[in-house]
């Protein structure tokens, strides 16, 4: 492991997560209702609430909007869900000041062209293996793992661990 990344992910306050590619594999799945379902991997809540429970604040910031998200954050207890966000760095900037955290404390977790203006910004910034181009260019730490496939179990198990 790099040590900058190390470096970068000991100080993080705040993860910050994209949904669809990151949270998810991307898959939309739409019933004869319209409803739409989403893939949720087990693993990533294990790691969502070991960082909960380590003093790690977790925030959602997703472009879509979901009430399966709402209903699989709020089992997680995540309470920043922020959907609907057609300017994300604008919605992360938004919390920030509720949560007293210093945007070179936080981590952005992305895969594509909308989460590139939030992860510029951030202390530590993470494209999952499989993300768009332009999300891996800006960022400092690149998961193993694919969208929805444990690459946020990845990520917490890194900020735990650079603690």
């Amino acid at each position: 492991m790099d040590q900058s990344v190390l470096d970068r992910a000991r100080h993080v306050e705040l993860l910050v997560l994209d949904v669809d590619g990151v949270l998810t594999d991307g898959s939309l799945f739409f019933g004869p209702e319209g409803e739409a379902l989403k893939k949720f991997h087990v693993r990533d809540g294990a790691g969502i609430k070991a960082v909960l429970e380590a003093g790690i604040a977790v925030a959602v910031i997703s472009s879509r909007s979901s009430r399966t998200v709402d209903t699989r954050m709020r089992e997680l207890g995540v309470t920043e869900v922020l959907q609907g966000c057609s300017d994300k760095l604008e919605a992360l900037g938004g919390i920030l000041p509720r949560l007293r955290v210093d945007l070179g404390r936080v981590a952005c977790m992305g895969d594509d062209v909308p989460d590139v203006p939030m992860m510029q910004r951030a202390g530590f910034s993470v494209a999952v293996s499989d993300a768009h181009e332009a999300a891996k260019s800006v960022a400092h730490y690149c998961t193993a793992a694919r969208g929805g496939h444990g690459a946020v179990r990845e990520v917490c198990d890194l900020l735990l661990m650079a603690r």
